[in-house]
């Protein structure tokens, strides 16, 4: 069946944010292993004993035969590669070590469509030598602040690349390694969200701009000013909604500053209201939320947080394929799930992190388990629980290695409602000119400053 793009406004944000105590930070003697019995980025250098996960031995950036530069769509580096295995519902009890309870529950509920296809590991992921160096010295002088919703003395790498302290310190520390992790300094690309319910799909195009100022080269904590990115969502189509969007201010500190944001439509430019937490995303068909975006984004403070530890899981990685512009959105997006033969899986080791709703908060999720791999510090997986307990949500990264960039970033994020049996998928590029186009220069803090968006607007 031919499937139709339906418009709906959607306002994607792509979000860092804030973290915990005042807790010391790690000795030069334990910083001292980044580099060597850890890789510059905190992870295990060494693989495991049977041999399934390899020793990272730098990354890979190597730029394949074909490729133009950044901004193109990616050649697949690997197109040899074969799967190792595939997991399905008929023999999924023979991994479930490795499996996360989500990803059981999409086997149980679509158990002739959904499966894993299972590659070689490859750990793909790097960064500049100045996110090295600066994660060096993070690590013996970072520390948690206001209760979960801030950071100090860290800047331009892993605030916390050693995991110390208590279980929930740890789990924090973990949180804020995902949202201030390596994704270049300015980054910029256009793509499609939809909705698919039973086969049909609807959707906006998006034009998305974002400067990390985390990342600055050259800065130090000082230099911040309490922002750790700015962002900007502008709709390119339908036509009855394009020049609409928004503007984010992203606080490192959101306790001293809750973001900023505000929307902007048919040359006006209004201050939003608070956006965070469960706030749904009407575009999203309300199946994610605002602190959904980006896997997670936001303060962390309305949940008691746990470290489970590090184990080895299967998890998206190394998508190439089901984000190149070989395939169209019909060829991507299946009934009730991604196509399962276009997406890549491998076993890496994943820092896992629980978090359980405060008894004096309110939040759509009462339970949230995210798997965070290891090398790259993005949250792969979530699975998200109701307040009766129940597993009904359970969002997916299919990371890969952005060798321009470098390093491992998602290039597309679905989310899936399994009480529905509908989906959510965000960043499709397959039928767009390219993917993210990486920049080193910065246009400067009035390019987002809500004053100048009328300008903006004229170009529609």
């Amino acid at each position: 069946m031919q499937k139709k793009l339906i418009p709906a406004l959607c306002i994607s944000l792509l979000v860092l944010t804030s973290a915990s105590f005042t807790q010391a930070a790690v000795s030069q003697a334990e910083a001292n292993r980044l580099g060597n019995s850890l890789t510059p980025f905190g992870a295990v250098r060494s693989g495991n004993s049977a041999g399934t996960i390899p020793r990272w031995t730098g990354g890979d950036t190597t730029r394949p035969d074909g490729y133009e530069g950044t901004g193109d769509h990616h050649v697949n580096p690997y197109p040899d590669d074969k799967p190792r295995y595939e997991v399905t519902a008929g023999n999924m009890a023979e991994y479930r070590d490795v499996l996360a309870d989500g990803v059981v529950a999409m086997m149980k509920a679509y158990p002739e469509t959904f499966r894993l296809r299972v590659f070689p590991t490859r750990r793909t992921h790097t960064a500049p030598d100045h996110i090295a160096e600066n994660t060096r010295k993070n690590a013996v002088r970072a520390s948690l602040i206001d209760g979960g919703n801030g950071v100090q003395n860290a800047f331009g790498g892993h605030p916390f690349p050693i995991l110390h302290g208590t279980s929930e310190e740890k789990a924090m520390q973990a949180m804020w390694n995902h949202l201030t992790r390596w994704r270049g300094r300015w980054a910029e690309r256009e793509y499609t969200e939809v909705v698919v319910v039973n086969g049909q799909y609807r959707g906006v195009t998006m034009r998305q701009e974002v400067f990390f100022n985390w990342n600055m080269e050259g800065g130090s904590p000082e230099d911040l000013d309490n922002i750790v990115n700015y962002y900007l969502s502008t709709v390119i189509a339908p036509e009855q909604y394009a020049g609409g969007g928004i503007l984010v201010h992203e606080t490192l500190d959101q306790v001293k500053e809750p973001r900023k944001a505000w929307g902007f439509s048919a040359g006006e430019v209004r201050r939003a209201p608070s956006l965070g937490y469960d706030a749904p995303i009407a575009s999203a068909g309300n199946l994610r939320t605002v602190d959904d975006t980006d896997t997670f984004n936001g303060a962390l403070d309305r949940y008691n947080w746990e470290y489970k530890g590090l184990k080895e899981m299967l998890i998206p990685y190394n998508n190439f394929e089901i984000t190149s512009d070989k395939y169209t959105y019909d060829d991507v997006l299946d009934k009730q799930h991604l196509n399962s033969d276009l997406m890549r899986w491998e076993l890496h080791r994943v820092h896992v992190v629980e978090a359980n709703l405060r008894e004096d908060a309110r939040h759509l999720y009462h339970k949230r388990v995210f798997y965070i791999d290891e090398d790259s510090w993005n949250i792969a997986l979530v699975d998200q629980y109701d307040d009766q307990g129940n597993l009904y949500r359970v969002t997916m990264a299919m990371l890969k290695n952005f060798y321009d960039m470098p390093g491992v970033w998602a290039d597309l994020e679905v989310y899936h409602d399994l009480s529905k049996g509908i989906y959510h998928a965000t960043g499709l590029i397959n039928e767009s000119e390219g993917t993210r186009t990486f920049k080193n220069e910065f246009p400067g803090k009035r390019y987002f400053s809500p004053f100048t968006l009328r300008r903006r607007l004229s170009d529609y």
